[in-house]
């Protein structure tokens, strides 16, 4: 009990002095913020190898411990992966400093100016596992929308994350920025999760960011509010009037441009009227890359040496060259199974249709729908963002993929010349 109230001190204590950070950050300029995220990058190409030989102790201990290929793969860093990390922080300090934007300004009969201003969120709590890459970009995103942080990185990547945490505070502090602006909890029992789940009076926000249950957990848990999605079952819904080409391409590259990304398709639906066409192209396509089908009853007569799909399959997220396909009769036949059973990440049609088009992309609820196009777009970087820290299937405060604005809210200005109120 006693080590338990200790990691909760330890872990208030530190999001007390980010709160006090946040306050001083808040009113840095856009060069000042610059400044620090290019520093940071010179940091890393000069210390690359300390932070790669503390990489190689991570990796020994995750290999002993028998951590899957997966994981250990997104836990390792070497040159070319430190280039890119610099390359992102220099992308990020080119981007538009969103802190400051004033906007929806109208002018009240009274002569009151009243409008917005964009303004940071705060102190942000991130947790995740396995990639070390994550501690920068997060800790970047953070600083350049004027927000404090408070990183708690999985027990794989300790030694990493720490290596690079310390460059990051030495940025900070050369160019006077409070340090405590970027926190690395250097505790990684599920205690110190637990401490910054249950601190609302320090912590404004948290983005889990590692697999389902690491999600599921904290939403169930927090008293802080959680930006988060736990699943992405995307669609492609392949319509009647959909160009044969655009729909193969589209549903080959949805599905097996990567299979461990949520914006991945998992589900394949086709409109009974195109299915007997379609479908053997996709199969043939499918089977080159070692796609097992897994299709409904009407599927199978068309495809009959596919597996059948279970109930389970149309809830299932399966991060691998798996996927379930199934017919239906009618656009609202699609919708309706995609607002059932989706996981409102990421949903798109194949369709000539205008009109079609437009019904889907009303109707679908999910945090991006897209006609004619792959559903692997749905990324900060494509968006267009430049970065992003997470993916959103909330509905508040953000959705989709959250970039620079999405770590930011607005305050009401209002601006006067003497008024008083009658």
């Amino acid at each position: 009990m006693t080590h338990t109230i200790n990691i909760q001190e330890y872990v208030r204590t530190t999001a007390a002095a980010a709160k006090q950070a946040f306050y001083r950050l808040s009113a840095a300029d856009s060069a000042q913020k610059n400044a620090a995220l290019l520093r940071m990058a010179e940091l890393i190409r000069l210390h690359s190898s300390d932070i790669l030989a503390a990489n190689r102790l991570d990796m020994q201990q995750a290999e002993a411990k028998g951590l899957e290929s997966a994981l250990l793969d997104r836990l390792q860093l070497n040159e070319n992966t430190l280039q890119t990390m610099c390359d992102g922080l220099q992308q990020i300090a080119a981007l538009p400093d969103p802190v400051g934007e004033m906007d929806e300004f109208r002018t009240r009969p009274n002569g009151l100016q009243i409008g917005k201003m964009r303004v940071p969120l705060g102190v942000i709590g991130i947790i995740y596992e396995s990639r070390p890459n994550v501690t920068l970009d997060a800790a970047a995103l953070c600083l350049k929308s004027g927000n404090a942080c408070i990183l708690r990185g999985g027990s794989e990547a300790f030694n990493s994350n720490l290596a690079l945490a310390k460059l990051i505070k030495q940025a900070l502090a050369e160019t006077g920025l409070p340090e405590a602006a970027v926190n690395l909890i250097e505790n990684t029992s599920r205690e110190s999760v637990g401490a910054m789940l249950q601190s609302p009076d320090w912590i404004d926000v948290i983005i889990p960011r590692g697999g389902k249950s690491l999600v599921a957990r904290i939403a169930a848990e927090a008293r802080v509010p959680v930006i988060k999605h736990l699943d992405g079952i995307c669609h492609v819904y392949i319509d009647q009037t959909a160009d044969t080409e655009k729909a193969v391409n589209i549903a080959f590259n949805a599905k097996t441009s990567r299979y461990g990304t949520c914006n991945t398709m998992e589900t394949l639906l086709v409109h009974e009227k195109r299915a007997a066409e379609i479908l053997p192209l996709l199969a043939e396509k499918y089977a080159g890359k070692d796609v097992e089908l897994r299709g409904c009853s009407r599927t199978l007569a068309v495809l009959p040496d596919i597996q059948t799909a279970s109930d389970a399959d149309w809830d299932t997220e399966y991060l691998a060259p798996i996927l379930a396909v199934k017919i239906v009769d009618s656009l609202a036949e699609a919708v309706a199974h995609i607002n059932t059973h989706g996981s409102h990440h990421t949903d798109s049609i194949v369709t000539e249709s205008y009109t079609d088009a437009q019904q889907f992309l009303r109707s679908v609820d999910s945090a991006s729908v897209m006609v004619n196009a792959s559903t692997r777009f749905a990324d900060g970087f494509e968006y267009g963002l430049g970065a992003e820290i997470g993916i959103s299937t909330d509905k508040i405060h953000v959705r989709g993929p959250v970039g620079l604005h999405g770590l930011t809210s607005q305050k009401w200005v209002v601006l006067g010349n003497g008024q008083i109120r009658g």
